[in-house]
């Protein structure tokens, strides 16, 4: 698992699964108006096919943006205040002490070349608008491919409308769709007409055709044609051409809805509540109750899916979701059904008893997993949140949510949209409540954390004041230690300590094991900002000791990070480096973004001692993209800012100028995963990079996994014989793209920037045996199948 809980990894484009037909016009007009303008909006209506085709020219584009293509997905966004956020998490940004998304995401792309696609922007039109003004003026090489059923009225924006498919496309598209479901299905002499009639009747809309080619497993064509003619008819008067295509689609879309059984209709509807991809468990806890049992929703699911209302999600683990329009239909029904609210209230008890499951378990090896089902799940918690807060009667429900997921929001870096979910409670829950005593406790922890110190001395008070009415001791007990940090740090540092100190025992006393992990390394944090390195270790050591073998990793590393910063600082620099590779493998697991940073930067400074100069240049990239020392609370530690200074300094003065910002800016560019990959083969230079003259390392070094596959050392040794990529489609019987693909990863494994780089057959590294082991960078025996 890597780091950030971005939407993929980077913002990787998906893959297709299916075939793409036509558009060959609109996609030259698409790369044509990205040539004129730097805000293009790709405009038609539901169905026509915007996202598949957006998704198709920014792939063609690539090459054009050497800083990638960056997919943005908000289709199950519904609160435009988190469209900022949500683009940061695609860019795997993590908060930045201090200050605003909005203000980190442009201070992160500006000076980058790159294409951003913001699909199915309409229901955030204004937000999405305001974001893509304030990128295009302040970040100058960027640009954005928009899809939506409107404008978003940005000056400067280019709008290309999406038609309908041509005709011929429209039938094509059709036979390829029914041939996935009837095998031996083609277009014959016999056929045609009756297929462009039917193609014609459905104004060539996509979702449309592929809705009406599923029928074909059970009528006909002559048949479906017929019985869709006579639909059409109805709705018209027997007025043929006079529907618009929105009601075409719905029409289309309500006869596949007629066509499905009561139970199939009435999971439809309740699947609605799903705002993205679920599970077969979590569709019988929200769907089923007297009138559908638990029985019948995994019947009635498969018959959904064969009807292709709802879609399997690829993957191991059985996961399903709905294409937005479909969603739609479906929310309209379950609105009109009069049991919406029920549906509703069952979801936000899954998500929270998910919450709840997670904060259980946070001190136990499920905590891994939890987080994943956490990240997979992001766009389900807003849902129920939003829910939640909608309801005054269940504010008290989404304030304890929204609190308890603190420790998922700083390791996702999405620290302030846990603040404004918090906020919102706070606001509908005004009396004294343990609800209310956590959602204040864990705002002040939050502002720590982003170095918000005013309201951190706002809060926790307000915190301890709330838990002592309402008898919520836990949180008393907490906010004590954090009072007694905030007075040593505001100069009171003796009684600040003392008050730790006692708070301190107190927990230890209790036996609380969270408050125990927690105190001991944010103590230890204290004591090293205040000039007591040994008594910090101490703590360090002995937080480490409590959660050893409990299977936690994100107090775990945090710890880890914080003993190899204060060991650097205290001149232990060989005894810093194994908790600092620790730590960066802990927040590996979890996606802690802000703890693999600071692991990073203790690297770099190893790096910098070994005069390893490029190696320093790309984790202090990664390192300063990811926390900004300025303004944190690390920072406060004795000579960190000066450390950092005097290494950069050192590898700046070795590689020049020029070749440091090379490497700088690699390192910004890398994902959490890449990072990791490249610490744990001890790389000297990061994934993609070719090396500059003068550095070694140039040919052979492998991040990124490192070696290749049989089949990539197949495509190698064609590659260095001279043959293209698609002589090499054709000779190995596979696709040009996945011959793409095969050498796009070459290249990335080899570390080198062109196919001519890549060696003859028997320089090329090997695979090695599965499950063989070799030593990892932090010493320890490491599973080359690795977790990340």
């Amino acid at each position: 698992m890597g780091f950030g809980f971005g939407q993929r990894r980077g913002g990787v484009l998906p893959v297709e699964r299916t075939s793409f037909v036509g558009r060959a016009a609109e996609l030259e007009l698409l790369c044509a108006a990205l040539d004129r303008s730097r805000l293009v909006t790709m405009v038609g209506p539901g169905g026509v096919g915007k996202s598949r085709t957006a998704l198709r020219a920014a792939s063609a584009l690539r090459e054009r943006f050497p800083d990638g293509v960056w997919l943005a997905e908000l289709s199950a966004l519904r609160d435009p205040e988190l469209v900022p956020a949500t683009l940061a998490t695609v860019f795997e940004l993590p908060e930045q002490s201090g200050m605003a998304t909005i203000d980190a995401l442009v201070a992160h792309l500006r000076g980058r070349r790159l294409l951003i696609l913001l699909d199915t922007c309409e229901h955030l039109a204004d937000a999405c608008g305001m974001l893509c003004d304030i990128l295009l003026r302040e970040a100058e090489a960027v640009s954005v491919l928009a899809t939506s059923r409107q404008p978003l009225d940005v000056p400067g924006e280019h709008c290309v409308h999406l038609p309908p498919l041509e005709p011929e496309e429209a039938v094509e598209l059709f036979a390829q769709r029914a041939a996935a479901v009837v095998p031996d299905f083609a277009v014959t002499g016999t056929n045609r007409e009756p297929l462009r009639a039917l193609a014609g009747r459905l104004d060539g809309i996509p979702l449309a055709l592929e809705l009406a080619a599923v029928r074909l497993r059970a009528v006909p064509l002559a048949e479906l044609a017929e019985r869709l003619d006579h639909r059409f008819e109805l709705l018209t008067g027997g007025q043929r051409g006079t529907l618009t295509r929105h009601q075409t689609l719905r029409t289309a879309i309500g006869w596949s809805h007629e066509l499905c059984t009561p139970r199939e209709r009435l999971l439809w509807a309740r699947l609605s509540v799903f705002a993205g991809p679920f599970d077969l468990t979590a569709a019988e806890q929200v769907c089923a109750d007297g009138e559908l049992s638990r029985v019948e929703v995994l019947e009635t699911l498969i018959g959904l899916v064969d009807k292709s209302v709802v879609q399997r999600v690829a993957g191991e683990e059985a996961r399903y979701r709905m294409l937005d329009t479909l969603r739609e239909f479906g929310a309209d029904r379950l609105e009109s059904s009069g049991g919406a609210e029920a549906v509703r209230d069952r979801h936000l008890a899954y998500v929270r008893e998910l919450g709840q499951r997670f904060w259980d378990g946070l001190l136990t090896p499920d905590q891994v997993g939890l987080h994943r089902a956490l990240r997979a799940r992001v766009a389900d918690l807003r849902a129920a949140l939003g829910h939640a807060f909608a309801d005054g009667g269940r504010a008290a429900e989404g304030l304890w949510l929204a609190a308890l997921l603190a420790p998922f929001w700083r390791a996702a870096g999405t620290l302030s949209e846990g603040r404004f979910w918090i906020g919102k409670g706070l606001a509908l829950v005004p009396e004294d409540c343990p609800e209310r005593a956590w959602g204040l406790f864990m705002t002040g922890v939050s502002a720590v954390w982003t170095a918000d110190l005013e309201t951190a001395l706002e809060c926790f008070p307000q915190a301890r004041q709330a838990a002592r009415r309402c008898g919520e001791r836990r949180v008393e007990l907490f906010t004590d230690a954090y009072l007694g940090a905030m007075a040593a740090l505001s100069g009171e540092t003796e009684r600040g300590l003392a008050e730790l100190e006692d708070a301190r025992q107190r927990i230890v006393a209790a036996g609380d094991g969270l408050g125990i992990a927690v105190v001991h390394y944010e103590a230890a944090l204290l004591r090293a900002v205040l000039g007591d390195p040994a008594g910090a270790l101490e703590l360090c050591a002995t937080g480490l000791d409590h959660l050893a073998g409990t299977g936690e990793r994100q107090l775990y590393g945090s710890t880890l990070v914080v003993q190899g910063v204060i060991r650097w600082l205290a001149g232990e620099h060989e005894a810093s480096a194994g908790p600092a590779r620790q730590a960066l493998e802990a927040a590996a697991e979890v996606g802690e973004v802000l703890v693999a940073a600071l692991a990073c930067l203790v690297l770099a400074w190893h790096a910098a001692r070994q005069r390893r100069w490029a190696r320093a240049g790309w984790l202090l990239g990664y390192a300063e993209n990811a926390r900004r020392l300025s303004g944190d609370p690390v920072a406060m530690l004795p000579s960190l800012l000066e450390e950092h200074e005097s290494a950069q300094a050192a590898v700046r003065a070795a590689l020049g100028p020029e070749e440091f910002e090379r490497w700088r800016r690699a390192g910004a560019r890398m994902s959490g995963t890449e990072i990791l990959e490249a610490v744990r083969a001890d790389a000297e230079l990061p994934p993609s990079a070719g090396a500059p003259p003068g550095v070694p390392g140039a040919r052979g070094v492998r991040a990124a996994g490192g070696v290749l596959t049989p089949r990539e050392r197949e495509v190698a040794a064609l590659v260095s014989r001279g043959l293209s990529n698609r002589e090499i489609a054709e000779r190995l019987v596979i696709s040009k793209r996945t011959a793409d693909a095969h050498v796009e990863h070459i290249l990335a494994k080899l570390g080198i920037g062109s196919r001519t780089e890549i060696p003859p057959p028997h320089e090329l590294p090997g695979p090695r045996a599965r499950g063989t082991r070799e030593a990892d960078p932090a010493g320890r025996p490491e599973d080359t199948g690795g977790r990340a």
